[in-house]
């Protein structure tokens, strides 16, 4: 019989004294920040810097934004979690002001981006399964190259990054991908079994990406002839980065089933929902889908003051007037440091000439400026200031870029 002692392995230090125990899952630039104010982030050695990327558009509305830290503290002192075993006294009320705030019928309330778009692939093939009878197991769902939705085995299995799906297969079947801004490529991928089409109404991970004009109307036409689902996820595009509540309806297209998140909690607490269609987000039965999370009072308390902020549409308004002031101030710069520049609203791609250095070495010399901002896919730096940023702030940013290509 085989010897089955386990012999167990001197342990050796996870690291050197004094280096971090962190997963280096990251790439941050070389600055460790301690306290945020308005559109201002704090570093350890008390410098301060204009924050232009709102942690992907999660801090829209400013770092310890009044009103909603007001908001989160009084919760605090009440009730913070109980579970979707019990009810809490927030829940309806947060799903009453949004279903109101984007004219849906229904919220599916959960956590993170991730965990929103999850949900929405599982309600869209039990739709096609107990709706539009599809046979079971064969549902299909269409996604596009270039995509980004998060970072679970699921979705990582459809995006053609090498660097989101290598060495983390096998994958969930079930995806069809094509070119992005081709709704005749969708139209040749769909079959009978084809359940939902799952798009970004602008790309923003790939660099901000925008559609040609008219891409996401074809796309809600088709779909709707087929009687297939349009999903959108407006986790990053959504809630007034783009100058608009949605940036579908700022496309003129009401999708069926839309994924929020990241700007739905205010920058406070990780807030996100599936929104949609009564009667697709009505297929779900109780004990089918969860989250221990999900809901909980104090994400519900927060993220009730975010759909009240953008009520009013101020910061929508905002993100309209300041992006056209940093496009007019960049544009210069097409030809002159900048291969292209894409913007809506307040939220910009811009792509470096690669004879000035990689989106990395501007962002570094964007820091030194006293403003951060994240490179993405090599030559594009993309910048998303909050929505509360200042007219002033944002002329500083536009000298700093500009002072940063030349450098």
């Amino acid at each position: 019989m085989a010897d089955s002692t386990v012999t167990h392995r001197s342990a050796k230090p996870a690291a050197q004294e004094g280096a971090s125990r962190l997963a280096r899952n990251y790439h941050p630039l070389p600055v460790t920040l301690t306290s945020g104010k308005g559109a201002w982030v704090t570093d350890s050695h008390g410098r301060e810097y204009l924050d232009c990327l709102s942690a992907y558009s999660a801090v829209n509305f400013g770092h310890a934004n009044p009103e909603l830290l007001a908001v989160a503290h009084a919760q605090l002192d009440r009730l913070t979690l109980t579970s979707r075993a019990f009810d809490n006294d927030r829940l309806d009320e947060f799903a009453l002001a949004l279903t109101n705030l984007t004219g849906t019928d229904m919220v599916l309330p959960m956590n993170t981006g991730a965990e929103a778009v999850e949900s929405a692939i599982k309600v869209a093939r039990a739709w096609g399964y107990r709706v539009r009878d599809v046979p079971k197991n064969r549902a299909n769902i269409i996604v596009m190259d270039g995509n980004f939705h998060g970072r679970t085995t699921t979705i990582v299995g459809f995006s053609d990054d090498p660097s989101a799906y290598r060495d983390f297969g096998p994958f969930t079947p079930g995806f069809r991908s094509v070119p992005y801004g081709d709704a005749l490529a969708i139209a040749q991928a769909m079959d009978e079994n084809t359940v939902a089409v799952l798009i970004e109404p602008i790309q923003g991970e790939a660099g901000v990406l925008i559609p040609p004009a008219g891409y996401l109307a074809d796309v809600r036409e088709l779909t709707a002839a087929r009687n297939v689902l349009l999903i959108c996820d407006e986790v990053q595009a959504g809630l007034g980065r783009t100058g608009a509540t949605l940036e579908s309806e700022r496309q003129g297209v009401r999708a069926d089933l839309m994924t929020l998140g990241k700007a739905l909690g205010g920058g406070v607490v990780p807030v996100s929902a599936v929104i949609g269609r009564g009667d697709v987000l009505g297929v779900l039965r109780p004990g089918e889908h969860g989250s221990t999370f999900g809901g909980n009072p104090l994400a519900a308390a927060v993220g009730t003051q975010v759909v009240r902020m953008l009520e009013t549409g101020e910061h929508q308004q905002a993100a309209r007037e300041r992006g056209a002031q940093l496009r007019a101030a960049l544009d210069p710069l097409a030809g002159n440091g900048l291969t292209a520049i894409r913007s809506a609203g307040l939220w910009f791609g811009i792509d470096v000439d690669p004879s000035l250095g990689t989106g990395r070495d501007v962002c570094m010399r964007l820091m030194e400026r006293s403003v951060l901002a994240k490179d993405t896919h090599g030559q594009t730096v993309r910048l998303a200031p909050p929505l509360i940023v200042t007219a002033d702030e944002v002329d500083q940013l536009a000298e700093a870029v500009k002072a940063a290509l030349h450098a």
